[in-house]
């Protein structure tokens, strides 16, 4: 299953079976309020079969859309991490399709057709079970470490958008590597290197500041500057959040403690963003460290 020791998504492709911990977890749950998860979109897909149980955190658009892509439905929960790298340095983007062990026949009957030219998403979608197919196959980026060991070593050795075989413990895969990129940057950053920051005026020019709480929470405390996108309201705005933000740019994601802020950095960092700062122990750690003006609640 898959992996995720480092809290590090939601890609456009889906994620799916065989991620072990790239996917982070949008949870939708608040730490003192459980919010329904129903537009929450469409965009890590199900890391259910390839990735690792130990690194499944929690990678377009229903709430309970995109925690079953993230997360993966058959995959144990896993944690990430503030900072996130992968050994090799970069990131791939995959899409596969897998059948069960006893149906090696299939798969290179399906091998052969794509080698005359059907496209592997095409078949996924028709043959594979994995719960990728719901997205032709489409794992998302993935990094190493994320996935299990079998599929890790056929995808990271594969040429980019040759189709190559490979068992897993979850039965034969056919995967496709679309695309490589450097690997984007996760990190915690606490409250006074923030408060250091802000103080700086051309930081707030320069950086992209995100506060996922509710609008009730904001009412009650806030900080200046961040663009507030409230969490249960992500089928609104994360379809946009590319269109709406530069992914080329530092951005900085609060909460409430940490979590849910935590959570959608990781998703954030599955979009392309570059440099994503999750700000640790959130508004509440802010108002008791750094300006005990700010109410807390």
């Amino acid at each position: 299953m898959l992996r995720v020791s480092h809290l590090t998504p939601i890609a456009p492709p889906a994620l799916s079976a065989l991620r072990l911990s790239l996917s982070p977890t949008l949870n939708l749950l608040s730490p003192s309020n459980v919010h329904k998860v129903s537009t929450f979109a469409h965009s890590q897909t199900s890391l259910s079969l390839i990735f690792r149980p130990s690194s499944l955190h929690s990678p377009s658009l229903s709430v309970k859309w995109v925690l079953q892509r993230m997360v993966g439905n058959p995959c144990p929960k896993a944690s990430f991490s503030a900072e996130s790298s992968s050994r090799d340095g970069r990131e791939i983007l995959v899409q596969h399709l897998l059948v069960k062990e006893d149906n090696l026949k299939l798969l290179v009957d399906l091998q052969q057709r794509v080698s005359g030219g059907e496209d592997l998403s095409d078949l996924a979608a028709e043959y594979s079970i994995c719960p990728s197919k719901q997205e032709g196959g489409m794992l998302g980026w993935v990094r190493k470490g994320q996935m299990v060991p079998e599929f890790e070593e056929a995808a990271f050795n594969a040429s980019l958008n040759k189709v190559v075989r490979c068992k897993t413990k979850f039965g034969w895969h056919l995967l496709q590597v679309l695309s490589e990129r450097e690997e984007s940057v996760l990190q915690d950053i606490q409250p006074e290197e923030l408060h250091v920051k802000m103080q700086d005026p051309s930081f707030l020019d320069e950086a992209q500041l995100i506060d996922v709480r509710e609008p009730e929470e904001v009412a009650q405390a806030s900080l200046l500057g961040f663009q507030v996108l409230p969490l249960r309201k992500f089928g609104s705005w994360g379809p946009e959040i590319t269109t709406k933000f530069n992914p080329q740019k530092d951005t900085y994601v609060m909460c409430h403690h940490g979590v849910r802020s935590l959570q959608v950095a990781k998703w954030l960092q599955t979009q392309g963003f570059k440099r994503v700062f999750n700000i640790s122990g959130g508004i509440h750690d802010y108002a008791q460290r750094v300006d005990p003006t700010i109410p807390t609640y």
